[in-house]
């Protein structure tokens, strides 16, 4: 029973409208999903990806107006997002130019490619040169980015952690995670960071944790990173809850968002990690042609239309 990869990950934005226009229109990406935040209907919850949603691409968003992200060990720190190809970095690097983005140089980053950036926010991100590595993504005809650069998809995360010990042990013995190389943080070399790796390796299944004992504890804000999920296969779900059971691993139980199952864990030193199932998938209620251009709600939530909506503010 494994892990195959990154699922998705869900970060957090006070400015709503801006946050659709970049990362559908200086990213490219697809808005697949517009629906709100389950635990709170008062806040949307986006899901950009790959023309289909495809799990392994989606990069969310949670409406929250909260104050900025104050960073530091304890959290989720990187997210990047994969192109294949020295071109493809090169070809944003331009344009990230032209929409007058702050960005990196391109660098070699754990012997890939990498370029890092940030969103209007402060969301840390990277572009990283996968190699063609993970399942190939379906490109997005209306996207303003060329299909041969498009995103296609997550990974790796890198989170910072105080001491590797506790979430190690999670990661090995109850994740079934491999840890396969470590290598000295760019910023600072005397600082390690540990890769551990999922189904068949490779930048969609790798999880960076950086050792980083001597940064403050992270509050979460805006900017920042509320959880990472991993892949696990529909039929494995129950199988992964009771696992987390035999190990005594407090979670939340079972949880059905209706596009995918969840069971969430807070690791030991604070990051939160999911394990969702690849099915059913975002079109289990929309036609794949007009994905994420109306408000859906899971069946439960479907009642209270009418007072969600009336709390939602407009982002096209």
């Amino acid at each position: 029973m494994k892990l195959s990869g990154i699922h998705h990950l869900t970060a957090i934005s006070a400015g709503i409208r801006e946050n659709h226009r970049f990362y559908t229109q200086t990213l490219g990406m697809r808005l697949v999903k517009r629906s709100v935040n389950q635990d709170d209907v008062s806040a949307y919850h986006l899901f950009y990806a790959d023309a289909k949603g495809s799990p392994g691409t989606d990069l969310t968003f949670f409406d929250w107006p909260a104050p900025r992200e104050r960073r530091g060990t304890g959290s989720i720190v990187r997210t990047c997002l994969r192109v294949n190809g020295s071109e493809a970095l090169a070809w944003w690097a331009a344009s990230l130019d032209e929409q007058r983005v702050r960005h990196g140089d391109i660098v070699e980053r754990d012997g890939r490619l990498t370029l890092l950036f940030e969103d209007p926010e402060g969301q840390r991100l990277a572009l990283v040169d996968d190699g063609g590595q993970g399942d190939p993504p379906t490109g997005w005809d209306r996207s303003p980015v060329p299909r041969g650069w498009q995103i296609r998809g997550l990974g790796p995360i890198v989170i910072s952690v105080p001491t590797l010990n506790p979430t190690e042990v999670l990661l090995t013995r109850v994740f079934n995670m491999r840890q396969v190389r470590d290598y000295p943080h760019p910023d600072n070399p005397a600082t390690q960071v540990h890769v551990f790796a999922m189904g068949s390796s490779g930048p969609h299944a790798e999880l960076h944790v950086a050792v980083q004992p001597d940064l403050p504890v992270a509050q979460q804000g805006s900017g920042g990173v509320h959880h990472v999920a991993f892949r696990c296969q529909d039929i494995d779900y129950d199988a992964w809850s009771d696992r987390l059971t035999e190990f005594r691993i407090p979670n939340s139980g079972k949880v059905d968002r209706y596009w995918f199952r969840s069971l969430y864990v807070r690791e030991p030193n604070g990051v939160l990690f999911e394990i969702a199932t690849d099915g059913p998938g975002f079109t289990v209620d929309e036609d794949s042609s007009t994905l994420g251009e109306k408000l859906v709600l899971p069946p439960f939530l479907e009642p209270h239309r009418a007072q969600i909506v009336a709390n939602l503010k407009p982002i096209d």
